[in-house]
């Protein structure tokens, strides 16, 4: 029986941050990241795909903070929420790792 990967969502700012997020996330097989910018996108995909971790980089502005969490609210309740503040991928991991434990 095969379990289904987890479903990982980063919303970066920065475009090569962002990819080195997903790089890393997809190294582990259990986990199936995607990723966006904040804004239209990921509020988009927010509303389209479900997720059980959403990792929030930094470089998000205030107001774009707000819709996300009251999107992920609205289509996605329960949905954990991380803040990504940088870091190794040991942090990244840890952070992923808490949420997932309900930390």
């Amino acid at each position: 029986m095969t379990t289904k990967p987890v479903q990982i969502l980063v919303i970066c700012r920065n475009p090569e941050i962002l990819q080195t997020i997903l790089r890393l996330i997809r190294n582990k097989p259990e986990w199936e990241p995607a990723g966006c910018a904040p804004g239209a996108a990921a509020l988009d995909l927010t509303g389209k795909r479900k997720f059980d971790v959403v990792l929030l980089g930094a470089g998000i502005e205030p107001h774009e903070d707000t819709q996300l969490r009251k999107s992920l609210s609205e289509h996605q309740p329960g949905v954990r929420i991380v803040q990504h503040y940088g870091g190794g991928s040991g942090l990244l991991f840890a952070e992923i790792y808490q949420a997932l434990n309900g930390n």
